[in-house]
């Protein structure tokens, strides 16, 4: 309630007269002229748009007591984290004002504009800095402690001072190749119903599902060579290195208009559309579709704007984590991420678990705080069977499926372990000193298990050795930043060798008497299916002996994935191939071909 509160605040200071930011800097530029007054009332309206759709999100999800629908699930693990979400906010409101001018100076001057190529420097500049953007287009500031200086910082900012940016949480991903937009600024591909591309409609990204990615359960090929556990660690890597958060408002920015309903585009709101066959029995047209989170733009030195302001980049979608393989999935990507995992009563530097369950005398996750509306699996025989807390780690969508779960797991074991080992080694170090020390081990296996044993696999032994080869030094001039064409895209990859079932293994790793296999859909966001489910060994058991799915042309990806996405009781779903494709779209990704002459 108190965050609704301020919200509220922020909103009535927003949508008066008195528009307080106006009074610094840019003030007289702003009011002085005709033309910078109109300027002035678009950020004052933009700025109230944003706002009042963010502040009608939170009210919906205030009155739901419980996840009600797949979307909401998906909503829940792509939620930002705070300082994720001030970014996005701060975009949207920027991106929102851009639009409004070219909208306005299209119907003065009746020609279609750029949206920046009626702004001079100063106003773009006042845009950006009214916004909320500039502080986050900024280089941050480096702090030279010993602490900084020997440990890097949680956010990844600073680890090159010469480009302290690179690879930071909250910054914007990396274009290899320049965005595919219909309006040449931030509308996805399939946006305008009648827009053409090389002739041709785009077809819906439901029919890609049905016609060319869709196999069934039953006829999935098991792969020869690789197991669960190779393809359960790249999706966990995956969650290391990127995460984009949906936009902060749930509601059409213009209108209000509930992107959880609605079948039309109204930015945030983009559905899949559905064609008259594949939608359910007096179901929607459409599935929900949220919009990326927005960044507040990029550049190649990754502070956009701060050269030639009248050239405003098109639109970028932020990475809520670091781009460096940091363990950030046990540690997070935020300061205050970081304080809410620690255990700030031991004195050995030592991660919170949970209070409550024991695996064998070996410790789970802690469970999120609760908020509202809950969105894992209720507890088992609970009153009410409400859904129920997710685990609380470093990464958000820790819950996902049970795979996610036992590496999160592993990997907070492994960190009290060596913490425990390094106290008694070093009864002198403070818990700051053993903490940043058991962090440090743990953020390099990290590196080791995934450039030692996992990419060789995925690339082949000799494209690694062509393409990667053995560390040299580090290089200053390399921007570790994750391109958004790899999170979006190409990364993806291991959806297509995802197993339909979750297989658990007793001691002699023979199917267990009591703990049957399960189709994946009743595993989705159900930390029950580890805590009442034997605990961790079955399933890591499962996936160490279980076969993974192979992928081949005509077997990409299962049913489990694309007609039973996150179920709910009341039958409606999501399809996982069909989000991936779409948000390809909303990313602007060129299409495939153009990126073999990289």
């Amino acid at each position: 309630m108190r965050t609704l509160a301020v919200l509220a605040a922020t909103l009535v200071l927003a949508c008066t007269e008195a528009f307080f930011p106006f009074i610094s800097r840019g003030k007289e530029l702003l009011w002085g002229k005709p033309a910078e007054s109109r300027i002035a009332s678009i950020l004052e309206e933009s700025k109230c748009l944003v706002d009042t759709a963010m502040y009608t999100t939170m009210q919906r999800n205030l009155r739901k007591r419980e996840i009600l629908s797949p979307a909401q699930l998906l909503s829940f693990s792509k939620r930002p984290e705070p300082t994720s979400g001030a970014v996005a906010r701060a975009a949207e409101i920027m991106e929102t004002s851009i639009q409004a001018m070219k909208r306005k100076v299209s119907l003065e001057t009746q020609q279609s504009q750029h949206p920046t190529d009626a702004l001079s420097e100063d106003l773009l500049s006042i845009v950006a800095n009214v916004s909320g953007c500039l502080p986050y287009m900024l280089p941050p500031k480096c702090p030279n402690t010993c602490l900084a200086n020997k440990y890097r910082l949680i956010t990844g900012a600073c680890n090159n001072r010469d480009h302290p940016r690179w690879g930071a949480s909250n910054t914007a991903l990396a274009r290899w190749l320049p965005p595919v937009y219909e309006d040449g600024f931030s509308q996805p591909r399939g946006w305008n119903p009648g827009f053409l591309h090389n002739g041709f409609p785009l077809p819906p990204v439901r029919e890609v599902t049905r016609q060319v990615i869709q196999v069934s359960n039953e006829v999935v090929t098991d792969d020869d060579h690789y197991s669960d556990l190779l393809i359960a660690w790249g999706q966990y890597i995956d969650h290391d290195i990127a995460f984009t958060p949906q936009s902060t408002s749930k509601a059409a920015f213009a209108g209000g208009a509930d992107c959880q309903v609605t079948c039309e585009n109204q930015n945030p709101c983009f559905p899949i559309q559905l064609c008259e066959e594949a939608r359910p029995a007096a179901g929607s047209a459409c599935l929900p579709f949220y919009r990326s989170a927005a960044a507040c733009g990029t550049g190649e030195a990754g502070a956009p704007f701060l050269g030639n302001l009248s050239e405003a980049p098109p639109r970028q979608q932020v990475n809520g984590l670091t781009s460096f393989l940091d363990a950030s999935t046990v540690y997070g990507g935020s300061p205050g991420l970081e304080q809410r995992l620690r255990n700030w009563t031991s004195a050995e530097g030592l991660l919170r678990v949970h209070a409550r369950h024991r695996d064998s005398g070996r410790a789970y996750l802690p469970f999120a705080p609760p908020r509202a509306p809950a969105a894992c699996a209720p507890e088992p025989g609970a009153p009410g069977a409400a859904r129920g807390p997710c685990f609380l780690a470093g990464d958000g969508r820790a819950s996902e499926v049970p795979a996610l779960t036992a590496l999160h797991t592993l990997w907070l074991r492994e960190h009290n372990r060596l913490a425990a080992a390094l106290k008694a080694l070093n009864a002198h170090w403070s818990a700051e000193a053993v903490y940043q020390e058991a962090r440090k081990v743990v953020g390099a296996l990290h590196q080791i298990i995934t450039l030692r044993d996992y990419v060789p696999r995925i690339l082949g032994p000799e494209a690694f050795r062509e393409h990667v080869g053995p560390y040299e030094g580090y290089d200053s001039t390399a921007n570790p930043t994750v391109s958004n064409v790899f999170s979006t895209a190409a990364f993806r990859f291991g959806h297509a060798t995802i197993h339909p079932r979750v297989r658990r293994l007793d001691a002699d790793f023979q199917e267990h008497p009591d703990l049957p296999t399960l189709w994946l859909h009743e595993a989705f966001f159900s930390p029950w299916t580890l805590l009442q489910g034997g605990g961790l060994d079955p399933l890591v058991r499962g996936l160490l002996a279980k076969p993974a799915k192979l992928q081949l042309q005509d077997q990409l990806m299962n049913e489990e994935l694309t007609e039973r996405l996150f179920m709910l009781s009341n039958s409606s779903t999501l399809d996982l191939a069909s989000i991936n494709l779409q948000r390809g779209r909303d990313h602007g990704l060129p299409a495939s071909r153009t990126g073999r002459d990289i």
